[in-house]
């Protein structure tokens, strides 16, 4: 399939997903090469004929939803934003927690993948936050749409190359090496829950501190299920909590009581 006619297809078939071209143009191939490889299971010669399938068989269009998901995940990903967590947000919550003497703060990370993000929080509440505030506990929530990286989360096994960003010594303090693998330890793995959900559809009851929505809602989605997302969101965040985008996201233009704390790093607080 050529890169050209893919690109004419995902143009076509994004909005219909109530996806945005302009979310996947730097990583479209990476659709592209499924879509290649599911052309060759239904043994169809090209995206026309896929095009024609889809409109014979209304399910493919679950299926090409799923081709449409991208991950990319590691550790610590962008160092500045988890350096910010760690020096600002955390410490505040943290104290916060401690002045209304409440003993736990809760967080949500949103397409969670196979769980770097929500451990990096672990690691870092931990090793900075947990010796300053004993009495206080985190709870963390990764939430995500495919049980094969939830399975992957729970077995916490990563490569070398997915922990090249998280500081050598956070690096040597929460993990064993075995068998070609770095395994977080127990007492990291016990403070995070994963869940199977698509943010689309579902969420969860609690209401959190910290949202981090990184990476997908405000990159993948059109602007309609954008806002749809953001106002879900706004009602998990209890008063004074902070939601955190990717440093390359933008929110939707709605009104909102969300103060800008730092544009750089996508990061906004409840009001």
């Amino acid at each position: 399939m050529h890169d050209s006619d893919c690109v004419r297809f995902l143009q076509w078939a994004l909005p219909q997903l109530q996806m945005r071209w302009s979310g996947f143009r730097k990583v479209h191939k990476r659709v592209c090469k499924g879509l290649s490889h599911r052309l060759e299971e239904l043994s169809l010669r090209d995206i026309e004929d896929y095009q024609q399938h889809l409109a014979r068989q209304p399910d493919e269009w679950q299926h090409l939803d799923a081709l449409c998901r991208v991950v990319v995940t590691r550790f610590y990903r962008d160092t500045q934003v988890f350096s910010e967590l760690a020096e600002r947000v955390l410490p505040d919550l943290a104290s916060r927690a401690a002045s209304e003497g409440r003993r736990g703060i809760r967080v949500w990370s949103i397409g969670s993948a196979s769980g770097e993000e929500p451990y990096t929080l672990a690691i870092l509440w931990y090793h900075i936050l947990a010796p300053s505030y004993p009495q206080i506990q985190i709870a963390i929530l990764g939430t995500e749409i495919d049980p094969a990286l939830i399975e992957r989360s729970h077995i916490a096994c990563y490569a070398a190359g997915t922990l090249k960003n998280l500081p050598s010594g956070l690096c040597d303090a929460a993990f064993d090496f075995t068998d070609d693998n770095y395994c977080l330890k127990p007492r990291y793995r016990e403070m995070v829950e994963f869940r199977q959900q698509d943010i689309r559809t579902s969420q969860p009851e609690e209401r959190f501190d910290l949202i981090l929505c990184r990476n997908l809602v405000f990159t993948y989605f059109d602007e309609a299920q954008q806002r749809t997302i953001l106002q879900r969101l706004l009602h998990r965040l209890v008063a004074g909590g902070w939601l955190l985008l990717g440093v390359h996201e933008k929110l939707p233009t709605i009104t909102y009581n969300l103060k800008v704390v730092s544009e750089r790093f996508g990061l906004y607080q409840v009001t």
